[in-house]
């Protein structure tokens, strides 16, 4: 089992930055990658960015040159950064980590963007 641990949410005005942690504990010797997803209210949960334990990188074409996903794998802890942030990035932001055992998500954690 994997746990996920979210934090760094926030309220921020349009044009500003914010980083997101994503905190993994138990097994994480088998996360393959680590995803980053969002989900507004009354939409479905969308795919934002994943980055593998290569290194390789994708993206929504919605955040590309915007967002920055990373990892620090001595501390097993994924990060988003995002800049110039939208109104239409607000949203409850879902760590998930994918391994051959299956996928886990952490609990979410929120953001606003003020116009």
């Amino acid at each position: 089992q994997v746990q996920l641990v979210e934090s760094g949410g926030g309220l921020v005005q349009a044009g500003e930055s914010l980083r997101l942690s994503c905190a993994a504990s138990g097994r994480t010797s088998d996360i393959i990658a680590f995803g980053w997803y969002r989900q507004a209210p009354g939409k479905q949960r969308d795919f934002v960015a994943r980055i593998l334990r290569s290194g390789n990188t994708v993206y929504a074409d919605a955040v590309k040159g915007r967002f920055t996903i990373s990892r620090d794998s001595a501390k097993d802890t994924a990060y988003l950064q995002m800049n110039s942030l939208k109104p239409e990035d607000a949203a409850t932001y879902y760590c998930n980590a994918a391994g051959p055992r299956g996928q886990y998500w952490g609990q979410g954690t929120q953001v606003t963007v003020s116009s």
